[in-house]
């Protein structure tokens, strides 16, 4: 099915075409016709499926027919979509997105997002927006100064709504929830469906008395990409650094984004590459968000061929052709081993995903292992002997708190 078939107008189909886009992914053929007939949806999509196209195309649509029809023009500090994201980055991606599907329209947009002084957001939105793009925080600190008003909003989207909850953002969305007005259109996208994703999903859904929200869904639990080549090795937690260098520079890796649990872990790590001649940089919380932006940058042109990430800071983080991912810490949730190696591996491409575990991993693997229904290859590296044998994976393991 081409992008003609969905009932996109040709300046829309053009913007798309200009990107290269040829057709529509299944995210894509599923959630557009549903949100063009306004109804409100819960998808269930990983990243890199295509999603923000998803939601963003339809509502671009809908906006210029009504303009076209309507004659519609947009009051000060008013906005007509909000996108809710859980990273500063991610409002900087899906922002981008929206301006280049929309560069052939009368439509403006806009990313607001703490880290950066709000003078200059306040500036732009007192002439109005069409679309905003914004994380919870910084959407509240706004509306708290009469920056931004909600009566004339239509559409709330909330992006990556399992990594706001796992970021501790869910008052603040029931917060911005109660400001909003009660008839509007509700799309909520998600990489999991959680009990608490699905509460925000029934609290929003419960705004209008319509038909219930459809619920559609292109990630099957544990599925990674086939292109993906999956392999681990264990490891002592002592000799992970002098591992990770020495890989970099026997395999020869042209880029790898390597995830790490916590941010001072973070830094010692790119101190201890670079004591063995590796150039690397990191990306946490901590850091201002215009530095932030430049590693990106740097990362996504190649300049830098090493990123070490937090979990959290990585989120939202869209970098096209990717060719390596690190488990250098083992993440708590099979969810998450799921979407961290899933940003490589996209599109046809091929990817690899190499995960280092420890003998204090092992009840993680078995949980990563269960969902994804087999066991990661292993692989020794000769001069990394383990004092900590880890042992074969349990398939059928279950954690207590998931009994």
């Amino acid at each position: 099915m081409p992008f003609l078939n969905l009932g996109l107008c040709n300046s829309i189909l053009q913007a798309i075409d200009d990107l290269g886009y040829t057709a529509p992914t299944p995210i894509q053929k599923q959630a557009i016709p549903i949100i063009l007939s306004g109804k409100d949806l819960i998808a269930t999509a990983q990243t890199g499926t295509g999603k923000t196209a998803a939601f963003v195309l339809p509502i671009l649509e809908t906006f210029n027919l009504e303009s076209f029809n309507k004659g519609r023009t947009l009051r000060g500090k008013r906005i007509r979509a909000l996108i809710l994201t859980p990273t500063r980055e991610l409002a900087v991606q899906v922002a981008a997105s929206v301006a280049a599907y929309s560069k052939h329209l009368n439509l403006s947009s806009l990313a607001v997002y703490g880290g950066v002084d709000s003078e200059a957001q306040k500036q732009r939105l007192i002439e109005g927006v069409d679309i905003l793009v914004a994380t919870p925080g910084r959407l509240l600190d706004l509306a708290h100064q009469r920056a931004l008003h909600f009566d004339e909003l239509e559409v709330l989207v909330l992006d990556e709504a399992d990594r706001m909850v796992d970021m501790g953002f869910v008052d603040d969305i029931y917060k911005i929830i109660d400001r909003l007005p009660k008839a509007r259109q509700n799309l909520l996208f998600s990489a999991t469906m959680t009990d608490d994703v699905r509460a925000i999903a029934f609290e929003f859904s419960d705004s209008k008395t319509s038909s219930p929200a459809v619920e559609i869904s292109t990630s099957p639990k544990a599925t990674t990409a086939p292109t993906i080549n999956q392999w681990l090795i264990t490891v002592d937690k002592d000799t992970k650094s002098a591992l990770l260098s020495h890989l970099i520079n026997e395999q020869q890796w042209d880029q790898a984004l390597i995830f790490i649990e916590k941010k001072h872990g973070a830094a010692k790590l790119v101190a201890q590459l670079a004591k063995r001649g590796i150039q690397a940089d990191a990306i946490h919380g901590d850091k201002s968000q215009a530095m932030r932006e430049k590693i990106l940058a740097d990362f996504t042109s190649g300049k830098l061929k090493y990123l070490v990430a937090t979990g959290v800071a990585a989120r939202g983080l869209d970098i096209g052709e990717l060719s390596r991912v690190v488990n250098y810490d083992l993440p708590f949730k099979p969810e998450e081993y799921i979407h961290r190696i899933g940003r490589t591996g996209r599109a046809g491409a091929t990817g690899e995903a190499i995960s280092f575990v420890a003998m204090g991993d092992f009840k993680n693997l078995c949980a990563i292992e269960s969902r994804l229904n087999h066991i990661i290859d292993r692989k020794e590296i000769e001069g990394f002997p383990v004092r900590k044998v880890v042992p074969v994976s349990i398939l059928n393991y279950v954690r207590k708190s998931e009994r």
